[in-house]
């Protein structure tokens, strides 16, 4: 398949480029030329900064985030590769001020590594940096292994809800404790129909064929729990909604946070037929289904298929998950469905 870019070598500096001269007046580029930063830094008044590093491909996460009420700061590594050590590093050291900063790290292979290298790179010249180890994805490790689970898709609670409370003036105990709180509240299983290409080497990232569905797909390729047939909408959400209560059980009157995230090659018909199943399947179990997000965020390329999240919030969680923000790729949330 035919991908857009001037040279393998420049695809995530170009993407930089393109980002930063269409959002001016919201984003610079760091003295780090892979660091995307708010332009109007509140981190060196008081503010706990915010950032994180991985790999380019998944956009418009986490790039697309940065901005007032969400990320401080960005750090863009290579095609599906963590940044290293280093970069983040340098920009956890332009980014992070007196009140010091929150790495998150999702949790595959090399952003944890690269990620807690650079934090404890950061607080050697004694920079006050916490990691944020997140990850929600049921299909990468079983019930009681949560901490071995990968990062997917209901990462983005964490990001927007800590996002909001760090412009709110919180501290970075108070928001270390707060994420670690969304991240046990939350739970995500995707499905993937149809492979995307890698822009590296042009290559389909895996096969399938076409009447199954891989259940559990990671953002990378990277394989689930099993296999199904190619069924009605209907059956595959009642199947992965099943799964998703029977990890974490929702008991009915509880207020839940559904996100529906596109794998990249999904339409917006597709994920509203999707979020219609999921209602449905809440309101039978008497679950109120409220503030929901819905479209493609964290994309693998053009790889058809799809995530549903959940997350049980407290009043306050809901509060910030709610919040006005000014990142150019992150929705804005309703307070009420319909």
């Amino acid at each position: 398949m035919k991908k857009l870019f001037n040279s393998k070598e420049r695809i995530p500096d170009d993407m930089i480029d393109g980002y930063i001269a269409a959002f001016p007046g919201l984003l610079a580029r760091g003295a780090e030329p892979r660091l995307v930063r708010r332009k109007n830094l509140r981190t060196k008044d008081g503010k706990v900064a915010l950032l994180i590093g991985n790999g380019c491909g998944h956009e418009p996460i986490a790039m697309g985030f940065v901005g007032e009420g969400l990320l401080d700061g960005n750090i863009v590594g290579d095609v599906f590769a963590a940044p290293s050590a280093d970069l983040i590093f340098d920009g956890l050291e332009e980014v992070t001020g007196d009140a010091g900063a929150v790495l998150l790290i999702s949790r595959h292979e090399g952003d944890v590594i690269n990620g807690n290298a650079a934090a404890m790179m950061a607080q050697d010249e004694g920079l006050n940096v916490q990691p944020l180890l997140m990850y929600d994805d049921i299909s990468s490790a079983p019930k009681g292994q949560e901490e071995d689970r990968r990062g997917a898709a209901g990462t983005m609670f964490i990001y927007k809800i800590l996002g909001a409370a760090a412009e709110a003036g919180m501290g970075i105990d108070a928001l270390i404790s707060l994420g670690a709180e969304v991240r046990s509240s939350t739970r995500t299983l995707g499905a993937a129909v149809t492979p995307g290409v890698s822009p590296l080497t042009g290559k389909l990232m895996f096969t399938l064929p076409d009447d199954e569905v891989f259940i559990g797909m990671g953002v990378h390729g990277e394989p689930g729990v099993g296999r199904r047939k190619s069924e009605p909408v209907s059956d595959l959400v009642d199947f992965m909604t099943s799964e998703l209560l029977e990890d974490l059980p929702i008991d009915a009157g509880t207020p839940t946070v559904v996100l529906v995230n596109g794998a990249g090659g999904t339409t917006m018909m597709e994920l509203l037929t999707v979020y219609g199943e999921v209602a449905k399947q809440f309101e039978a179990r008497g679950i109120p289904a409220i503030s929901p997000m819905i479209g493609s965020y964290s994309t693998t390329q053009e790889m058809g298929g799809f995530s549903i999240s959940f997350l049980t919030p407290t009043p306050e969680m809901l509060a910030f998950w709610r919040a006005p923000h000014a990142a150019p790729y992150f929705p804005h949330i309703h307070s009420q469905v319909g």
